[in-house]
């Protein structure tokens, strides 16, 4: 009977089941994978981090795409279709595919009760081996350690940033969110490293197992003039010169993609590419809803930002792009995030917050960031009735000279792009 389900019978299925829940342990989705063999025949490479996770997943995937490797590409969570979460070659995978990987954890798993996670990685690893992919790209979900994603041993490793996220699962400090997230290391095995300030917990672990751990600006690194079009890559003694700018925007991205590049030239013996591999994927990324800006006026940009990591590196990129005569904002975040720390880095960048409700049960109310955004000093906060309404009160007191940033979760940058489309049609 499971053979015959919809993608869309199969997502209200686990819903209904309420296994959407964090529960994190590698037991339960361990001993499913086993029972359905799932053992990739291929190179994996895991990405780890509190920001950056994303970018790094789409670079390489789009690198590994351009040198004429079959891809699979592992994310989460979606914007506007969960078929965004399982990619094959740079596309998402059909219905059908997603289908028949849920089929299949369904009747390997027996009486073990899954995650929404842990279902979703097992039917985008068995969906991977089914389509006899040339290597495989795994996004950690959450922390790393404990992470439904590890049940997969990595040909390599990556982590991108530590910082205040999930602390409710991973710990109040950077020390122990960085032990967390090294939990992907594997001994006698590349683990890089982006994070320009790593916690000491994450070089003990590695120095701990016996990971070869590769650090930003010490074992590998990027150069760029200020006024330069280009970039250098370095690792060791390899060197990779005049590297156009990544397709992403801003300036975080260069380390990204330094974390990308080091990562392929641990993988060279196994996943060689060449130059113009490496030049035509940093062209043509592509990562919506990060630090997304959109064409035509005015300035309108999509940003998922929701921790204060990301705002700061919003911010920061917000004043590469010039001045503006007022600045728009729509904002909306979950409750179990720094809302706090969020408004305050963004404070001083938004003249007029626009707060719509948000499609979780676990979104602050407007009345209550409206309360918050008070007691940080913002002055013109305007709450409204949902996510389309606040798009098209944007929209319509925006001048060509004038800003929009939508930012502060998924569920906020999604219902934007869902009612720009709506709008379209």
């Amino acid at each position: 009977m499971s053979q015959d389900l919809t993608l869309a019978d199969w997502l209200t299925r686990l819903e209904a089941l309420n296994i959407n829940s964090i529960d994190l342990g590698l037991d339960r989705v361990g001993a499913v994978r086993d029972a359905m063999g799932l053992i990739p025949p291929c190179p994996v490479i895991t990405v780890a981090g509190t920001n950056g996770k994303g970018s790094v997943c789409a670079m390489l995937s789009t690198i590994l795409h351009t040198a004429g490797y079959r891809v699979g590409t592992f994310t989460s969570p979606h914007l506007l279709a969960y078929n965004e979460r399982v990619a094959i070659d740079l596309k998402p995978a059909s219905d059908a595919q997603l289908a028949a990987g849920f089929a299949a954890v369904e009747a390997g798993r027996g009486d073990t009760r899954l995650t929404y996670f842990e279902f979703s990685t097992l039917a985008a690893m068995h969906t991977f081996i089914s389509a006899q992919v040339d290597v495989i790209v795994l996004e950690v979900g959450l922390g790393g350690r404990l992470d439904a994603t590890n049940a997969f041993d990595p040909s390599c490793a990556v982590l991108t940033s530590v910082d205040l996220d999930h602390q409710d699962w991973l710990g109040g400090t950077r020390e122990a969110i960085g032990r967390e997230k090294a939990g992907i290391f594997r001994a006698a095995t590349p683990a890089i490293c982006a994070d320009p300030r790593p916690p000491r917990s994450v070089i003990e672990h590695a120095e701990q197992i016996g990971a070869r751990l590769l650090c930003l600006g010490q074992d590998f690194g990027f150069a760029k003039q200020e006024d330069s079009p280009q970039w250098n890559f370095w690792l060791g003694e390899t060197r990779r010169s005049a590297l156009p700018i990544p397709a992403l925007r801003g300036g975080y991205q260069l380390a990204n993609a330094s974390a990308a590049l080091a990562a392929l030239e641990t993988l060279r013996e196994v996943l060689p590419v060449g130059m113009g591999d490496i030049r035509r994927g940093l062209l043509e990324v592509e990562w919506p809803g990060r630090f997304q800006v959109l064409p035509g006026r005015p300035v309108t940009v999509l940003d998922v930002a929701h921790n204060p990591q990301a705002a700061r590196a919003l911010a920061a990129n917000t004043l590469s792009l010039g001045f503006a005569e007022q600045r728009y904002a729509v904002f909306g975040m979950l409750g179990d995030k720094d809302a706090d720390s969020v408004i305050e880095v963004m404070r001083e960048h938004i003249d007029t917050w626009l707060l719509p409700p948000l499609d979780s049960p676990r979104a602050l109310s407007p009345a209550a960031l409206a309360e918050k955004l008070a007691a940080h000093g913002a002055r013109d906060v305007r709450q409204c009735d949902s996510l389309d309404q606040a798009w098209r009160l944007a929209t319509s007191l925006a001048g060509e000279n004038d800003r929009i940033t939508v930012f502060g979760s998924f569920y906020t940058v999604a219902g934007v792009m869902q009612a720009r489309l709506a709008a379209r049609q």
